[in-house]
């Protein structure tokens, strides 16, 4: 006689067998998948840094715009790019390998940043991308146009509340990053950048880049001194930090620290500053356009947190300040 649950197995094992085949295929699909959008990422992030390209591309942020072009080239002198702002008040940027010289209206100053942490567009992301995997699910999408090149759509989309979605449009046959757009949880756009015009393999010439520094001032973004205060700070999972800096800032008597953040896409910053009696004090959520603030003070100190993350980012990091 056999009991119930043998007969079941056997009249059912057929079912069984198909299901765990079905379940393993979905598996196997999904790993798939990955795997793509992972040599996508890959692609994209070699080719903003190996690719000789020049182009014209417009920043969209909250209601505001800018028009940019930049040049970008590579050779035995390793990475040189050239990033100039074309409306508004003219600026103009150089990146020598990882050193930034920002070159002000009127031709008398220039604002040095070493090892920036951050690159332009399209350089968004990290050189190891498969770390983004364990906070951001990746998937294609279709493919469309951008600036007349056939690219392939790529969602990154959050894993938990604490960074927003990316959306980037690939060039197919470079990886190049063409369009990348920041979308909220309520499917707003955050921030976009798009080129209207680029062409990529040619490099720009060399003349484009020279750096003439002669007769100018030369500005330290960075104060070459230690943070004077040890704090305590605990951000959301993923995100670590990148950079930490004393800046000498416009409107500021006193020098302040500047702690950046990242997850490898999503960026925030903190600044800390002893509280200035003679100052407005700000405090709790406000918005700049596209970039949240979080506002709070901790042992007579002022302690900003901003940055194109969610709210609950902010405000966990900033809660999480504690003077050691």
């Amino acid at each position: 006689m056999r009991t119930f649950g043998v007969d079941w197995l056997g009249d059912n094992r057929f079912v069984v067998f198909a299901g765990l085949l079905t379940l393993s295929a979905w598996a196997l699909t999904g790993t798939a998948h990955a795997d793509v959008a992972l040599e996508w990422l890959k692609r994209a992030e070699a080719a903003a840094r190996q690719q000789n390209y020049s182009g014209v591309y417009v920043y969209h942020h909250g209601e505001h715009m800018e028009v940019l072009r930049v040049l970008h080239r590579v050779d035995a002198k390793g990475e040189q790019e050239k990033v100039e702002v074309l409306d508004g008040i003219p600026r103009q940027f150089l990146r020598i390998n990882n050193d930034v010289y920002c070159h002000f209206p009127g031709g008398k100053q220039v604002r040095l940043e070493r090892n920036a942490p951050r690159r332009f567009f399209p350089a968004l992301l990290p050189a190891n991308p498969a770390g983004l995997l364990e906070y951001y699910n990746a998937k294609l999408g279709g493919a469309e146009r951008v600036a007349g090149r056939p690219s392939q759509v790529m969602l990154l989309e959050p894993r938990d509340g604490y960074r927003y979605a990316y959306n980037l449009w690939l060039d197919r046959q470079t990886g190049l990053p063409l369009k990348s757009r920041i979308v909220n949880g309520n499917g707003n756009v955050v921030s976009m950048y798009v080129f209207s015009e680029i062409q990529i393999g040619k490099a720009p010439d060399a003349q484009y880049f020279q750096n003439d520094l002669s007769g100018k001032v030369i500005q330290r973004a960075s104060l070459d001194q230690a943070v004077s205060v040890d704090w305590k700070i605990t951000p959301p999972p993923g995100f670590v930090q990148v950079q930490a800096a004393v800046r000498a800032l416009p409107g500021k008597q006193m020098p302040v620290t500047h702690l950046v953040y990242s997850d490898g896409l999503s960026v925030l910053s903190m600044f800390l500053e002893p509280v200035n009696p003679q100052m407005p004090k700000m405090q709790g959520l406000a918005d700049e356009g596209a970039i949240g603030v979080y506002a709070r003070e901790v042992a007579g100190y002022s302690v900003t947190t901003l940055g194109e993350v969610p709210n609950a980012a902010l405000i966990e990091t900033g809660n999480s300040v504690e003077k050691q």
